[in-house]
């Protein structure tokens, strides 16, 4: 019985194998993911559809941020790239930073969407002149070098180093930067809820004590009125937070600034309402004319990039640089 079957088989793989080679050769030719990826313009989204606040003052124009497409380079994707226009091919490597897992990646830039979610907010509600009491600042871990010797892992929110607590980033900068070579040093942290003891050693690089982390600042605040922002789990990075914050102060003042307008833009901030320099300006400006935005608001940084884009594609939008939020403001108020 069994030998029959196995014949039957056999003869049939015989007869059909051109046709089974070719639905391997056409799942390889889609599915198989080359070491690349591929960036092209990408669309908008609106911000202010998300913010939830008990009362707010809603706008006749739009505020949006801009975000860039992304694709894994499979053969097709990769072949498209050399064809057609904005449609970029950069090396996967080139992207992920050293030592570090495709879980850490994700996690840190969840950590950075958290982040430029807090400073929008504390910014916002400073321009705005309405209550916002900062009650905690903890340290978060967001990367860690080659170098380190710790246990510490990234997502750890340090809550004391040595027993001592700091209210700012520079303050345990210099205190790590007072301590000597092979010193040992004793975090107190929390990870998933829980209390937990890490350890971290000290060395040294170009004469300046190092433990081999990045982190950034965990506000615990209390605001008035409350918002809370709503974001996709799919959603990361800081690069919307100048957006954000505009949109969080519109809906905090009677005065719209949006004015009947459809303002796109992008651009990190920090709680004193800086902004900062984002990359992918390229796909986000073209996302944006796509979208029929009227203005663009970058980072200062990303100007003359985004200039050139315009000129060479003959972009219709209004370009504006802006180094602060109070800056974004008062030029949408004109």
């Amino acid at each position: 019985m069994f030998t029959k079957v196995y014949e039957k088989i056999k003869s049939s793989i015989k007869e059909n194998y051109k046709f089974l080679l070719s639905i391997v050769a056409l799942f390889f030719f889609f599915f198989y993911e080359l070491p690349f990826v591929i960036y092209r313009p990408g669309g908008t989204i609106d911000v202010e559809s998300r913010i939830v606040m008990e009362e707010k003052y809603s706008s006749s124009g739009s505020l949006s941020m801009a975000y860039v497409s992304m694709m894994k380079g499979n053969i097709p994707f990769v072949l498209l790239s050399f064809l057609l226009p904005n449609w970029d091919l950069v090396s996967s490597s080139s992207i992920t930073l050293e030592n570090e897992s495709v879980d850490d990646t994700i996690e840190r830039d969840r950590l950075y969407l958290e982040e430029g979610i807090d400073n929008a907010i504390i910014s916002a509600y400073h321009e705005a002149d309405k209550e916002i009491k900062i009650e905690t600042i903890h340290h978060v871990v967001t990367y860690i070098t080659k170098e380190a010797k710790t246990d510490l892992k990234v997502g750890d929110i340090i809550l004391d180093v040595n027993g001592n607590s700091f209210s700012s980033l520079e303050e345990l900068q210099q205190y790590i930067h007072s301590l000597n070579k092979e010193d040992e040093v004793t975090f107190l942290v929390e990870r998933e809820g829980k209390e937990k003891t890490c350890h971290a050693k000290i060395y040294e690089i170009e004469g300046l004590q190092k433990i081999g982390i990045s982190i950034i600042n965990k506000f615990i605040y209390q605001e008035t009125p409350e918002v809370t922002i709503e974001s996709k789990a799919s959603e990361s990075g800081s690069s919307g937070g100048l957006m954000t914050a505009l949109s969080i102060y519109n809906a905090l003042v009677s005065d719209d600034i949006t004015k009947g307008r459809k303002i796109v833009g992008t651009g990190t901030i920090d709680v004193l309402g800086n902004v900062g320099e984002i990359g992918g300006v390229k796909y986000k400006l073209l996302g944006a004319e796509k979208a029929k935005a009227d203005i663009f608001l970058c980072p200062k940084e990303n100007y003359d990039e985004a200039l050139d884009v315009k000129e060479k594609n003959h972009l219709r939008l209004e370009l504006v640089a802006v180094e602060t939020l109070k800056e974004a403001i008062a030029y949408l108020e004109k």
